[in-house]
């Protein structure tokens, strides 16, 4: 096919330079047909524009670029058993996307190749325009909705990887988007499971104060408990539960139609590249936590151009129109557990430590998606962080004081020890190496007494500078036991409390000096 400035400069020699078909066909390199073809369209045209007694024809056909006439050409290579085969393949494909075989349907090349190995002779370019073709003719419409005021929520998880303590971790966003306002919501949690899905769910209704409609979600596993034929889904119990307390109705989207959550789609790449595209590390995930949130707020009270107000400002709109929140729902998972030899019990590969009383007996361990409670006859012991690690043991030294005080030699290469709150190692390190007995003894009379860690810490930092050279555990015992006999007095007797303090100091240093009189 000639360009445009080819037809135009046949045009313009012919008649402006007056040269002949064969000198034009000569000199540009064309077939005389060629020529005799344009020059017989331009003599049309004009003859055509005399008889309507207008310009329009003859303009038409100078200001047109050339084209072929195609419409009876047949195709020599692509015949009909070679569509029908391309088809045939296509259908394949399809059939393995409805069973979960996405990863393992055949690509354009593959097509072409499978041809090939038929023996039939045809090019990659002509297969894919062809199966682009059909998937043009096969495209749907989209239609384009409108949302009523607290009407429906969209949910969605994405994926993000964030360096905590310098140390780079998955980590998985809970994205909320109201389909009526834009409003966005986001936590981030270790592990995509039905725990964090509950959590979330109740973090975000105690957030905006309310409770939407309907809540509309893809297709993923902790929202889905089974698929019934192409259709029909059961959710899970999860899914069920947080419908039934919190009474919102629920919706899935088609199998991979993510367009009909679109917003939340969006707001999921947004929300992830506006937060951590600029800064990705923290120190502990509850810093990144609160990144997130005043990133969140900041896109929150920006105003969209669409709408002419900010999401927050549609969302006090909304709140108008929600639910009543009942209350945050209980969301845990329970079963009991034995607890070994070491006074732990295994979650997850994870140790973690209870009091030593309770070797050989079974606890019962509710658990959440952030921490675990461990519970004995209906009584509640200890809670731990979760830890999301493998192999690791969670210990708090508290646990092993019976133990310890029958070997208190085992304190010093101890895990529970080296675990410890950095005062109380430093109290061992500084002071009680030497008499690990006294130190066992203080941290049981501390347990005792409902006395915490950072007042032993005060307590042991006003005694060494009362007592440098001489700290011991009875006098380290003696001033918390005159702290906690002032502490549970009425607040009006404040001054007396100081007072009581004050004496037992200068008693401890008369004792002191004493001790080293009678030394000299």
């Amino acid at each position: 096919m000639i360009k445009m400035d080819t037809k135009q400069e046949i045009l313009r020699r012919y008649f402006r330079e007056c040269d002949s078909e064969r000198k034009i066909a000569r000199d540009l390199q064309l077939n005389r047909k060629t020529v005799k073809k344009y020059l017989g369209e331009y003599l049309k045209a004009k003859e055509k524009s005399e008889e309507e007694g207008t310009k329009e024809s003859l303009q038409d056909y100078s200001t047109s670029p050339p084209d072929y006439n195609a419409t009876g050409r047949t195709k020599r290579k692509l015949t009909l058993e070679i569509s029908a085969l391309i088809r045939a393949q296509l259908e394949e494909n399809e059939r393995k996307r409805q069973n979960g075989l996405r990863k393992q349907i055949k690509r354009k090349i593959d097509i072409h190749e499978y041809l090939l190995s038929l023996g039939y002779q045809i090019g990659y370019t002509t297969v894919c325009n062809h199966i682009r073709s059909q998937s043009i003719s096969e495209r749907e419409a989209f239609i384009r909705q409108s949302y009523l005021p607290g009407e429906e929520c969209e949910f969605d998880w994405a994926e993000t990887k964030l360096k905590i303590s310098g140390v780079q971790k998955r980590f998985f966003l809970a994205v909320f988007t109201s389909s009526y306002g834009n409003y966005r919501y986001a936590r981030l949690y270790v592990r995509q499971d039905t725990l964090a899905f509950m959590e979330s769910h109740n973090d975000f209704f105690a957030h905006i104060g309310g409770v939407f409609h309907e809540m509309v979600y893809d297709n993923m596993r902790v929202a889905i408990a089974k698929f019934v034929g192409r259709t029909e889904k059961h959710p899970t119990v999860a899914l069920t539960n947080l419908a039934g307390w919190f009474q919102f109705r629920w919706r899935f989207c088609n199998v991979r139609r993510g367009n009909e959550k679109g917003h939340v789609e969006r707001s999921v790449e947004f929300v992830r590249r506006k937060a951590f595209s600029h800064k990705d590390e923290f120190e502990s995930l509850e810093q990144a936590q609160e990144y997130l949130m005043s990133t969140i707020e900041k896109l929150n009270n920006l105003s969209t151009s669409s709408a002419g107000k900010s999401p927050s400002e549609a969302l006090a709109e909304e709140k108008k129109h929600l639910w009543k929140c009942p209350g945050e729902m209980e969301c845990h998972l329970m079963t009991s557990l034995k607890i070994d030899k070491y006074a732990t019990f295994s979650y997850g590969t994870n140790r973690y430590s209870v009091p030593d009383y309770l070797v050989g007996r079974m606890v019962d361990v509710k658990v959440y998606a952030g921490r675990l409670k461990v519970y004995h006859n209906n009584l509640h012991l200890c809670t731990h962080e979760r830890n999301y690690g493998a192999f690791q043991w969670q210990l708090d030294i508290d646990h092993y004081l019976t133990t310890l005080s029958r070997k208190p030699g085992a304190v010093h290469g101890s895990v529970a020890l080296e675990q410890a709150p950095s005062s109380i190692r430093l109290l061992y390190q500084r002071y009680f190496e030497n008499q690990p007995r006294g130190f066992i003894d203080i941290l049981l009379y501390c347990k005792n007494n409902d006395i915490h860690h950072e007042k032993l810490e005060e307590t042991v930092q006003k005694l060494s500078r009362l007592c440098p050279g001489d700290i011991s555990s009875d006098k380290v015992i003696a001033l918390l036991g005159n702290q906690t006999d002032a502490m549970t007095s009425s607040p009006p007797q404040a001054k007396k409390t100081d007072e009581i303090e004050d004496l037992s100091l200068i008693q401890l240093q008369e004792i002191t000096l004493l001790a080293e009189s009678r030394i000299n």
